[in-house]
């Protein structure tokens, strides 16, 4: 007799849960489902089940002034495996360093050790008044980085990035630096062919150039005519080539002082920084959706050999080439 083939069980999906308290800002609660609801595998698989929840199970009044009936209460934050935080206004005291309301400090303390914390925009203050932040790295709105650290002098706050990944703990800036943050979660979950067609579903770039400092307000320079945005456009299409700085302020016709400092006001990068950041990105999505040697993944990325790509790889996302391509291969087999 032959025997029937072995039933194939579905990897579970993925429960995020997000915490929405008193005065929440509707664009900031309702991202998540909409990002992490576009995630499809190959087959057109959903991989994330995102569920709103409040801290008693009850309504919230949101800022926009309706109520907010959650499909769950604090067991959801229980059981999830990803917890996000959106902001919240009508918590002031939380900009004194003041105490959580006792019914957010039961809920917190509900999820389980290892569960992934994720705030966004102001949210930052609810994991830091709970003690989540204390000793890490973390960011927010760049207008209330000085307040923050008043209030929570342990954290270590960094204004001018659009999130920071701190293993199991990440922060985004403000509001739409949270749509960056969650296509982020799905490419460190799923890889970047997933991320970017979930940022195409959305209708935003699966990756923006640049933090927060290009953002925060500054006196304005006087106007100027040229940018440095059609030399980008050029170089995304040579990042296999040798680039040097001579050569992008050549094509963008500026001297090299000139074209350094309007970059960096542009894509809030250096030069180098951003071309490092865009070849690391193309030899993420040639290592996730090719069997090319990694010689030749460095070649057309543009680092020149394998151990240069390995050591960038290493200081960018704390894995070598063969790891990620490892990682990312499996979860497409599964």
């Amino acid at each position: 007799m032959t025997p029937e083939p072995a039933e194939t069980t579905a990897p579970a999906v993925h429960r995020v849960a997000v915490l929405a308290l008193p005065g929440v800002p509707p664009f900031e609660l309702g991202m998540p489902s909409r990002v992490f609801g576009s995630a499809m595998d190959a087959t057109g698989r959903v991989l994330y089940e995102v569920t709103v929840c409040t801290a008693d199970g009850g309504p919230v009044l949101s800022d926009a002034g309706f109520t907010v009936l959650p499909a769950a209460g604090p067991e959801a934050l229980a059981a999830a495996d990803t917890v996000i935080v959106p902001p919240t206004h009508a918590m002031p005291e939380l900009g004194e360093g003041g105490p959580l309301p006792p019914e957010v400090t039961a809920a917190i303390a509900a999820i389980r050790p290892g569960t992934r914390l994720v705030s966004i925009c102001s949210g930052s203050y609810v994991l830091a008044a709970a003690g989540l932040l204390d000793g890490r790295p973390a960011t927010t709105h760049w207008n209330l980085a000085p307040e923050f650290r008043r209030a929570y002098p342990k954290v270590n706050v960094d204004e001018e990035v659009l999130f920071v990944d701190d293993g199991d703990v990440l922060t985004s800036a403000g509001v739409a630096a949270g749509v960056d943050l969650c296509l982020h979660l799905i490419r460190r979950d799923h890889g970047a062919a997933v991320a970017n067609r979930a940022a195409r579903i959305c209708v935003v770039p699966p990756w923006r150039d640049g933090g927060q400092a290009q953002y925060i307000d500054r006196p304005v320079p006087e106007p100027v005519l040229a940018t440095t945005a059609a030399t980008r456009a050029w170089a995304l299409e040579h990042l296999g080539e040798p680039l040097s700085l001579a050569q992008l302020a050549e094509h963008a016709r500026m001297s090299l002082r000139t074209f350094t400092r309007r970059f960096r006001e542009e894509a809030g990068l250096t030069p180098v920084q951003w071309l490092t950041a865009q070849r690391i990105e193309l030899a993420r999505q040639l290592l996730e959706s090719s069997d090319l040697p990694v010689d030749l993944v460095a070649h057309r990325a543009g680092f020149g050999s394998a151990n240069s790509l390995r050591q960038h790889m290493r200081t960018a996302l704390g894995v070598s080439p063969v790891a990620y391509r490892r990682t990312f291969q499996a979860r497409a087999a599964a």
